[in-house]
C-alpha cells in the first residue's frame, strides 16, 4: 500500500430523490439502501482502505453529519472528518481537502470519489483506481473515470474522448499554468485498440469534451460512436497537480484556502472553515477546473458502477425474483406482482398484490406508493408531505 495515497470522500448530499427513506437529517449515504447491514458510505470507506491507509481517508460532509459519520466510521480519524458550515458544490469541497492535505504530505496522489456510489465488481475497481493512481503519480494529469455505456442513458452527463484517429494520447502541450509546478511531460502511453478500432480500456484516453445529460436521439448516438462515457465523477489526480489547477481557473477559490494553510491540522482549522467557506463561489469542480484545463484525461472502466441516484437505479442493481420484484423487508409478501421495488421496516407485515413496476416504501412514519416511471415526481410527493 503506497503511503503516498489520499482519498477524499464527498458525503454532504441531501439525497431527496431517496424520500421517505432518505431524510436530510439522515441522508442516502448514511443508509443501508441494498439491506446489506453496511451503509452506502461504510461500504465506500471498506472500498477504499485497500488502496490507501485509514489515516488517509478524509470525509468531506456538512457539519450537522459529522456524529453520523464519526458513528459509521470509527476507523477514521476525527481530525479527518472535514465540515462544510454550508453547500457549496464540489470545487470548494475538494479544494479544502486538498489544502489541507498539503500539510500532511506534499507529495500525495489523491482519489476523489462520492460517498453513495454502489460498485459490484470491486476487485476490478480496484485494479483501475491503482492503475489511475499510477498514471497521475507519473503524469501531469487530472484523471476522470469513465463507465462504458451499456445502453443509451439520459440520466448521466457522458464524457467524449478523442478518437483513435486524432491520436488521442497526443502529447499535453507545455504550459507554465497547467501542471504541477508549471511543467508537462512529453509524452504518454501508447493507445491500444480492439479489432473494431475503439481503443482498450488499459490506457487512459484524452478528453474532447465533456457533454451534459442528452435526449433518447443523442443518447443512441453517443452509445454507437463508442468513444463516449458515462461520466462516474469519480476522480484522480497528484496534489501538486490539481493544486495548480485550482489556483489557474478559479484563483478566488484557492486564495481562501491558501489563507488557512496555518490553520489546517490545528485546533483554528474549523474556526477558520466557518468563517471563510461560506464565501466561496458555489461551483462544481466539472465548472471550475475539468472543462478548462487541457490536461484531462478519461480512464473507460466497467466495473458495475451506479450512482444510485433514483429508486428505479437502486432497483437495476439489487437481486431480483423471476417476477422481478426486489424486497427489503422480512415480512413482506407479494402476489401478482412483478418489477416492483419494496422496502419495509424489518418487523412490518406487508401484502401487495397486483401491482406492476411500482415504488413502495415506507419510513420516517411515511408509506410512498408510486409508479417508478414517475419517480422523477418524488421531491413533488415530498413538498406536499412536508407543507
Amino acid at each position: 500500500m503506497n503511503l503516498d495515497n489520499y482519498i477524499i470522500i464527498m458525503a454532504g448530499g441531501v439525497g431527496s430523490r431517496f424520500w421517505p427513506m432518505s431524510t436530510e437529517e439522515k441522508p442516502k449515504q448514511f443508509l443501508d439502501v441494498l439491506g446489506i447491514g453496511k451503509s452506502l458510505l461504510q461500504q465506500t470507506v471498506a472500498r477504499f482502505k485497500t488502496v490507501a491507509p485509514a489515516e488517509n481517508i478524509l470525509i468531506v460532509t456538512s457539519a450537522k453529519y459529522k456524529a453520523l459519520v464519526a458513528e459509521q466510521c470509527p476507523e477514521l480519524l476525527e481530525s479527518n472528518i472535514l465540515l462544510e458550515p454550508c453547500m457549496r458544490n464540489t470545487a470548494p469541497c475538494i479544494a479544502y481537502a486538498a489544502y489541507k492535505i498539503k500539510g500532511l504530505n506534499p507529495e500525495a496522489n489523491i482519489v476523489v470519489a462520492p460517498s453513495d456510489h454502489l460498485i459490484t465488481n470491486e476487485s476490478e475497481f480496484i485494479r483501475i483506481i491503482e492503475n489511475g493512481l499510477n498514471f497521475t503519480a507519473n503524469n501531469n494529469a487530472l484523471l476522470t473515470l469513465g463507465i462504458q455505456p451499456h445502453r443509451p442513458e439520459t440520466g448521466y452527463g457522458y464524457i467524449q474522448a478523442n478518437s483513435v484517429d486524432s491520436d488521442l494520447l497526443s502529447v499535453i502541450s507545455k504550459n507554465p499554468n497547467i501542471g504541477s509546478e508549471g511543467e508537462a511531460y512529453e509524452t504518454m502511453p501508447n493507445a491500444e485498440s480492439t479489432d473494431n478500432g475503439q481503443p482498450t480500456t488499459d490506457n487512459p484516453l484524452q478528453v474532447a469534451a465533456f457533454k451534459e445529460k442528452p435526449n433518447i436521439e443523442t443518447a443512441k448516438e453517443y452509445l454507437a460512436a463508442g468513444n463516449y462515457f458515462w461520466n462516474s465523477g469519480i476522480f484522480l489526480w497528484s496534489l501538486k497537480s490539481i493544486l495548480t489547477a485550482f489556483e489557474s481557473f478559479v484563483p478566488e477559490v484557492a486564495a481562501i484556502f491558501q489563507k488557512g494553510e496555518e490553520f489546517y491540522n490545528t485546533d483554528k482549522e474549523q474556526a477558520f472553515i466557518d468563517e471563510k467557506f461560506p464565501t466561496c463561489t458555489n461551483i462544481s469542480i466539472d465548472y471550475a477546473v475539468m472543462e478548462k484545463a487541457n490536461n484531462i484525461f478519461v480512464q473507460p472502466a466497467d466495473f458495475g458502477w451506479s450512482d444510485l441516484g433514483t429508486w428505479g437505479s437502486l432497483w437495476e442493481k439489487r437481486e431480483r425474483t423471476e417476477q422481478g420484484n426486489t424486497v427489503v423487508g422480512e415480512k413482506v409478501h407479494l402476489f401478482e406482482a412483478d418489477n416492483c421495488i419494496v422496502n419495509m421496516p424489518k418487523d412490518k407485515k406487508v401484502v401487495i398484490q397486483g401491482l406492476q413496476d411500482y415504488i413502495v416504501v415506507e419510513d420516517n412514519d411515511v408509506l410512498l406508493i408510486c409508479k417508478k416511471e414517475e419517480e422523477q415526481r418524488i421531491k413533488e410527493f415530498r413538498a406536499a408531505v412536508i407543507e
